[in-house]
């Protein structure tokens, strides 16, 4: 073994310019380090005292490190929103502009209907773990719209979303919401519960006939109101305050048309008395208030046979009405609702699209607003956890 012999302060190194090529192995050589050093005091014999090295002198300064670039996350690693939005056959229009709205697609479905007339749903795309929305109103057909809606529902329980939400801008059976007579179903209850029963986690509608029917239901319910969509177009025609009355076409309705007249700086309140022998069939007694030489705007949730409204404006002219509107958020149109609504006693009946508007129920009278923009938002309120309040329009 060699030894090697170091000086104070120095230390044995391998230098990498000797090593050697013949395989042998290289010598160390000295090279002088800012090592510590051990010196004696003067006078002492033993004791060694350290004496530490200049680290300042020697340490070259660094120039500081340059931030590291922020990583790329590739689109594909990006989390994506969980929103669902899917369409069934009823209104199809309405739900292509909510997604417009929203800046989205409408979900991958597939629904068909056998030669028997049974229904048939299949979800095209993977929902699991996410909020879906069903956009499905219970518009005549009423009965295959909602069987229809509750396949979906089922369809997408089975399919492992998060939630499901059904979106009703016209919720039938609505009207059945209590017994006027012995032995009579509440169908209004009975389809909240099979709603619930299939699966759905909350329930978003527009303008219910009553407002009763939100406690029918053992899940959430957002109830929105269509009318300002009306307001609106209502503003922009510019009818004066002071020629403008709002009347409610039954008692039944006062509620509803004095929010309505609210909403219009408190315009004064009308009402038509009306009394119903069958249904379907309306009987106009006659108006409480003051109608004369002003604009009547007779309010509604909804116009079926267009019976009473028609009745209603009727009676309005006759007590000195200058013109009638008529405005409702949902156009059922039950026949004869055209021929009525198209008989020259309204100067403009206002409606929403809530319900699909075929070709053959238009009428020079008739405008149809949308409420795509109202629902979008809800949907995106709710989606978010954000409150509806604002935009319910109470």
């Amino acid at each position: 073994m060699r030894r090697l012999r170091c000086q104070a302060g120095e230390r044995a190194v391998l230098s990498p310019t000797s090593a050697p090529t013949n395989g042998a192995v290289a010598a160390p050589t000295l090279t002088q380090d800012p090592l510590p050093t051990l010196s004696y005091a003067a006078g002492a014999t033993k004791r060694p005292v350290l004496i530490p090295p200049n680290w300042e002198a020697s340490a070259k300064p660094q120039p500081p490190a340059a931030p590291a670039p922020r990583a790329q996350v590739p689109e594909a690693a990006l989390p994506e929103s969980r929103l669902r939005i899917f369409s069934g056959t009823i209104n199809q229009a309405l739900s292509e502009e909510v997604v417009h709205y929203l800046g989205l697609d409408l979900g991958s479905i597939n629904i068909k209907r056998f030669a028997d007339g049974e229904i048939y749903c299949q979800i095209g795309e993977s929902i699991r773990g996410c909020d879906v929305f069903l956009i499905q109103p219970t518009a005549p057909p009423v009965n295959d719209a909602l069987v229809e809606l509750l396949i979906t529902i089922d369809a997408c329980r089975r399919a492992s979303a998060r939630s499901i939400t059904a979106v009703l801008p016209y919720f039938g059976y609505a009207r059945a919401d209590r017994k006027t007579a012995g032995r009579e179903s509440i169908a209004a209850k009975l389809t909240a519960n099979i709603l619930t029963t299939a699966g759905a986690d909350r329930v978003l509608t527009i303008d219910l006939h009553s407002a009763q029917c939100v406690g029918y239901f053992d899940i959430p319910v957002d109830h929105i109101h269509g009318d300002s969509v009306i307001l609106d177009y209502l503003s922009s025609k510019r009818i004066g305050t002071g020629d403008l009355v709002v009347v409610s076409p039954d008692v039944g309705g006062v509620a509803r048309a004095r929010a309505f007249a609210k909403k219009l700086n408190d315009a004064p309140l009308a009402i038509v008395d009306k009394r119903r022998s069958a249904h379907n069939v309306s009987e106009v007694m006659n108006v409480i208030g003051d109608v004369r030489g002003k604009v009547a705007v007779l309010v509604d949730d909804m116009i079926d046979t267009a019976g009473t409204i028609t009745n209603a404006a009727r009676v309005l002219l006759a007590e000195g009405a200058r013109e009638v509107f008529a405005c409702a958020t949902h156009a059922v149109f039950s026949p004869p609702a055209v021929e009525r609504l198209s008989s020259g006693v309204f100067s403009e009946v206002i409606v929403t699209n809530t319900i699909p508007m075929s070709p053959e129920r238009n009428f020079p009278e008739l405008t149809v607003l949308s409420v795509a923009n109202l629902l979008g938002e809800a949907i995106w309120r709710v989606y978010n956890s954000a409150s509806v309040q604002s935009i319910r329009g109470d």
